[in-house]
């Protein structure tokens, strides 16, 4: 999949995935969206919004229910602290998919039945996209998709709902004062 050029995702999907319109109608559905699949929010209609993905494919979603990013992925360059650090991602990425090619092997060549295979292969994930120098890996241990550009890597979507601890109440501000 080739990437649009400038595109720059403001939210991703749902964690379960999302359906998805040709149009703001809902008698004219199309395929839906894959689960945390990174798109560009380009127009609301109410509750509708058109998003555009990063292989220039658009449609039509429920736009309250997309997952807003935070902030843009960093840019290139700076000092790599560990924390930063996509190596360990990439390795267990390697391990999982290791695993997962042997058990294909395994089912293939017969010595592996349908239900061993699921049994071997369950809990087994990983994602990952790799468009050029960026990468977005999911880590599982914290259950987030992280977006690293070859030496740093950060937060870029998490499957974790917004957290009220340590959070203070949403006041609304107006010019005249809070």
């Amino acid at each position: 999949m080739t990437a649009t050029p400038g595109f720059r995702p403001t939210h991703v999907v749902p964690q379960h995935g999302m359906p998805a319109w040709e149009a703001p109608d809902p008698a004219r559905p199309t395929v839906p969206l894959d689960p945390l699949l990174p798109v560009q929010l380009v127009e609301r209609r109410g509750d509708w919004g058109h998003v555009l993905c990063a292989n220039g494919w658009s449609a039509w979603v429920d736009g309250r229910c997309l997952v807003a990013v935070p902030q843009d992925p960093p840019l290139p360059g700076g000092p790599l602290t560990p924390g930063d650090d996509p190596r360990p991602l990439l390795a267990h990425a390697e391990q999982t998919l290791a695993h997962y090619r042997a058990a294909v092997a395994e089912l293939a060549a017969g010595t592996l039945d349908g239900e061993a295979f699921r049994s071997r292969t369950q809990g087994l994930r990983i994602g990952i996209v790799v468009d050029g120098e960026h990468v977005w890996l999911y880590d599982v241990e914290n259950a987030r998709w992280v977006y690293a550009d070859g030496v740093r890597a950060s937060t870029f979507a998490t499957d974790d709902g917004p957290r009220a601890a340590g959070h203070a109440p949403t006041q609304v501000v107006t010019p005249d004062g809070p």
